[in-house]
């Protein structure tokens, strides 16, 4: 499915990709991939797209709940002996179906199951952030190695089409120097949804909203500027009273300053109402993407110049494309663009973050050591096999 640059962009403010469709045939080589934990995302939108991906398919379920693990094993089709729970699943290593175990657990809970999918002889795509600490993400990265397994944290952004377009914008100089980057992710949390619950909680989501959403503004600021920062501020707003926010901070805002002299900026909010936002900022125009990080509905445009080209975006099942990539890693055909080192480098930041605002918004330096092994504008090529 192709990308230009031509008309303006259409696509439908409420497209949905969740609902239930029947299983396509199995395509020869598809690669077998057991889902780890069912909540929300996985339920809404990962076991959907597993319906329709070309190069992946279902293979196995793992779930503290075997009575949901049963009924949606059922739907698909798998028999029981398909199902783990969290003290079965290390029994993996003897599926031979299963070759990609994904992570969709509280983040507290990804260097454990991800360390131990890597023993089982398994490949793992993690989701984001990465891990609570950086030690956890370091354990991670090297249970990988040792093993001869591919690791890929799900950064689904830099495999949609209104990311991809918006970095070759940015690469061919449509908007002139770039200067600032500003991006704004938020929401309304709910104690009482258990999506909700364990995200409020510090020790199970290693940092709240900056965490939990403000991890795509720090990701797209780097992916969209192709630089890493070299010195962050951070400054919290929190209402200590509100039960939302004993653990963890509500707002949280940054800077972010890169060796090109290129401004990031950015907030993360737990009160507020639905937001995954950004815009780059240029010496020529401005590429504003609001929405620009939703799973679906994403818009993309040029403002200030005269007369421009509107980007011309075509919706693609985001999950579905995410989850095929990796599976043509996994199969040696395509590269790994978001390995564990690139959810490392946002856990580096992050935590950062939080110290400058734990000193009163103090400059914190970053080491600027990582570098990007693969643009994604370059190498995604904006290609879907759904």
């Amino acid at each position: 499915m192709g990308l230009g640059l031509g008309a303006a962009l259409t696509i439908p403010a409420a497209a949905s990709f969740a609902a239930a469709t029947p299983a396509r045939a199995r395509a020869p080589g598809s690669v077998g991939v057991a889902v780890v934990g069912l909540g929300k995302l996985s339920l809404g939108q990962i076991l959907p797209a597993l319906k329709r991906t070309k190069n992946a398919h279902l293979a196995a379920l793992v779930s503290g709940k075997p009575e949901k693990a049963r009924k949606v094993a059922a739907e698909f089709g798998l028999p029981d002996t398909a199902i783990y729970t969290y003290d079965t699943f290390d029994r993996i290593a003897d599926d031979p179906g299963i070759q990609i175990v994904y992570i969709v657990l509280p983040n507290s809970m990804h260097a454990e199951f991800t360390i131990r999918a890597f023993k089982a002889g398994k490949h793992v795509l993690c989701e984001k952030p990465m891990a609570v600490t950086l030690e956890e993400c370091e354990r991670m990265i090297a249970a990988g190695k040792a093993a001869k397994r591919q690791l890929m944290i799900a950064y689904r952004c830099q495999f949609e089409p209104v990311n991809v377009t918006a970095m070759r914008i940015l690469r061919d100089g449509t908007i002139g120097t770039p200067r600032l980057v500003s991006a704004v992710m938020g929401k309304q949390t709910d104690l009482s949804d258990p999506s909700d619950a364990w995200r409020l909680d510090m020790a199970m989501s290693g940092g709240g909203a900056l965490a939990d959403m403000g991890i795509y503004g720090i990701n797209a600021t780097r992916y969209l500027l192709l630089e890493e920062p070299v010195e962050v501020r951070g400054w919290a707003r929190t209402d200590r009273n509100d039960p939302r926010f004993k653990t963890v901070d509500d707002m949280i805002a940054w800077q972010m300053r890169f060796p090109s002299g290129a401004i990031g900026e950015g907030s993360s909010c737990f009160s507020q109402p639905g937001t995954m936002s950004w815009q780059a900022i240029g010496s020529d125009r401005r590429l504003v993407a609001d929405p620009g990080c939703f799973y679906g509905g994403n818009t993309l445009r040029i403002v200030g110049g005269k007369g421009d080209v509107q980007p011309s975006v075509a919706e693609i099942d985001q999950f579905g494309n995410e989850m095929n990539w990796f599976a043509d890693v996994v199969r040696g055909r395509s590269p790994n663009i978001a390995p564990g080192e690139e959810g490392m480098q946002d856990m580096r930041i992050l935590h950062a973050i939080m110290r400058s605002v734990a000193n009163g918004g103090a400059s914190v330096k970053i080491d600027a050591g990582y570098k990007r092994a693969h643009d994604p504008a370059t190498t995604v090529g904006i290609r879907t096999s759904i």
